[in-house]
């Protein structure tokens, strides 16, 4: 789950000083990708019962601040290094991709199982009519 998250805060931040209305859209898709992704992390986690729900959520809670600290490190220092960026951006797609198909594109073919897909084709559509508005 952290192999997209931090990476993506990282970019975020880095983006923010130079295209602050691209920057609002992938915040705004980075927490429509990420809070499916939380919650699923979540589920799989307490499924196995070697912690209680609370301590799960607590610990999921002290990882979210480390968004924040990522995208101050993107800010500050990336900004100014397109090819690095360019590299942890790579990054977070393969975290993306690893998730698609480790986790979504196997419950898509489950008999009656249609949002995964459905998630899916709204997630691109979300993302091109995005950057239609942006430009």
């Amino acid at each position: 789950m952290l192999l997209d998250f931090l990476p993506e805060a990282m970019a975020l931040g880095a983006l923010l000083v130079t295209e602050a209305a691209t920057a609002k859209l992938l915040a705004a898709m980075m927490f429509l990708q990420n809070l499916p992704e939380g919650f699923a992390a979540f589920r799989e986690i307490w499924a196995q019962g070697k912690l209680p729900a609370a301590k799960v959520l607590l610990v999921f809670v002290a990882l979210a601040g480390l968004g924040p600290l990522c995208a101050l490190l993107g800010f500050a220092f990336l900004a100014d290094d397109p090819e690095t960026m360019g590299a942890i951006t790579i990054f977070a797609a393969g975290g993306i991709l690893y998730l698609v198909f480790q986790d979504i594109a196997p419950e898509a073919h489950e008999s009656g199982a249609y949002s995964p897909a459905l998630g899916a084709v709204a997630g691109f559509a979300l993302g091109l009519a995005g950057d239609m508005v942006i430009g």
